[in-house]
């Protein structure tokens, strides 16, 4: 999938640029392609680059947060819950263990540790499973939140944000939790009707009635705000939970008589690697994006819907983060090349800067989270999985969307 967009973006770049040389004339737009070109690889690479600092910084302060103890504290909060959700698996089965803890390597950003424990959980549901070429009710939940991504700490976003200029980073953190919440609970809730999962049950209703409580009383105190005081509340209350958060790793390791530095010095290293291994693919996205662009198609394509959307009688300031939100399903570095672009074009403090960033962090890569897990135990017949994930996804970009406006609309 990732490879037909690839080369169907310099395909359709080279096909309008033809059209515009041929048709109308337009002789500069084979050396703007070309200039886009150069000019979208350097900028890959100093992104990539810029980001290696603060990766670095992130990734080091979540290995305290693991040697610390506070994935395996989630794991134990989120035990009752899946065990109700999940009624084919037998109490204390592993599987139990491995989606837990997956799912608490999701929410505090550390993906080295989801990965594996994430297949680890589709290994352990597939011994479970009747009949082993089709996804069981277990698998097909667990991937559904899975590509929901409940994420507590998105630390890259955070991070491109910031290497692109944006005055203060983190002020899309607040949006990002009601956005990744709307699109785990669609989710949840169109698996629960087609599987005819108890969400009355009692232990469900105190989690979800919690977590609810917390996002609806999150809108109802901002509500009553005006838009300046809201944005720079909504600033203050996520620089202050992100640095409780560094700050009870800390307490967290000295209790657990960790030692920190050394924890922070090896997840340090994993950042510095990682933010090296974006270089390809940011390059090769970006450059594919930038001719595109150049060749006109991207904004022919965006005005085309900005018709459409005005003819609705729409707000359409929306419109420029689409792109970022069409990509989303299907590829996580096309995707991320498209929030770039939308930041460095629109500016990362503009409204669809903003909005491109929410829809990042609202889900993770559905086609890409089903292709690995499932065809890691080789199922074939994946149901109602793709479906409940797409409707995930789309809860998540109309959350998204009203979170922008409402905090910087």
């Amino acid at each position: 999938m990732l490879n037909a967009i690839w080369i169907g973006f310099f395909l359709l770049a080279f096909a309008i640029g033809l059209g515009k040389w041929l048709l109308f004339g337009q002789a500069d737009v084979f050396p703007l392609m070309m200039k886009a070109t150069f000019d979208s690889a350097k900028t890959g690479f100093e992104i990539a680059l810029g980001l290696t600092g603060v990766m670095t910084l992130w990734l080091g302060v979540m290995k305290i947060g693991e040697k610390a103890g506070f994935l395996e504290w989630l794991t134990r909060l989120l035990a009752p819950l899946f065990c109700r959700l999940m009624p084919d698996v037998p109490p204390n089965h592993p599987a139990l263990g491995a989606i837990t803890m997956n799912m608490a390597a999701n929410m505090l950003g550390l993906d080295n540790a989801a990965t594996p424990m994430g297949l680890k959980a589709m290994r352990e549901l597939q011994t479970l499973n009747p009949t082993p070429d089709t996804a069981s009710n277990a698998q097909i939940l667990f991937l559904v939140i899975n590509a929901s991504s409940v994420t507590l700490l998105p630390v890259t976003i955070f991070t491109y944000r910031a290497q692109l200029g944006a005055a203060v980073p983190t002020d899309v953190f607040i949006p990002i939790l009601l956005a990744t919440y709307c699109s785990t609970l669609v989710g949840l809730v169109s698996v629960a009707l087609i599987q005819k999962i108890n969400l009355f049950d009692r232990v469900v209703l105190g989690y979800l009635g919690v977590i609810t409580a917390a996002v609806a009383g999150l809108v109802g105190y901002f509500a009553q705000l005006d838009a300046a005081t809201m944005q720079a509340q909504s600033a203050l209350l996520s620089n202050f939970l992100l640095f409780s958060l560094l700050v009870s790793f800390l307490a967290g390791a000295v209790v657990k008589k960790v030692n920190a530095y050394e924890a922070f010095i090896e997840g340090a290293k994993e950042g510095f690697h990682i933010a090296v291994g974006i270089i390809p693919y940011l390059v090769a996205m970006l450059v594919a994006i930038g001719v595109f662009r150049a060749s006109g198609g991207l904004e022919a394509l965006m005005e085309g819907v900005r018709w459409l959307v005005q003819g609705l009688g729409w707000d359409t300031r929306f419109v420029d983060s689409l792109p970022t939100a069409l990509m989303k399903p299907l590829s996580g570095s096309g995707s991320r090349a498209m929030m770039i672009e939308t930041m460095r074009t629109h500016g990362a403090d503009s409204f669809a800067g903003r909005l491109a960033s929410i829809i990042q962090g609202s889900t993770e890569t559905t086609f890409y989270v089903l292709a690995v897990y499932f065809g890691a135990v080789g199922i074939q017949r994946v149901r109602h999985a793709v479906s409940c994930g797409l409707l995930a996804d789309l809860g998540g970009f109309v959350a998204a969307v009203a979170a922008a406006y409402f905090f910087f609309g």
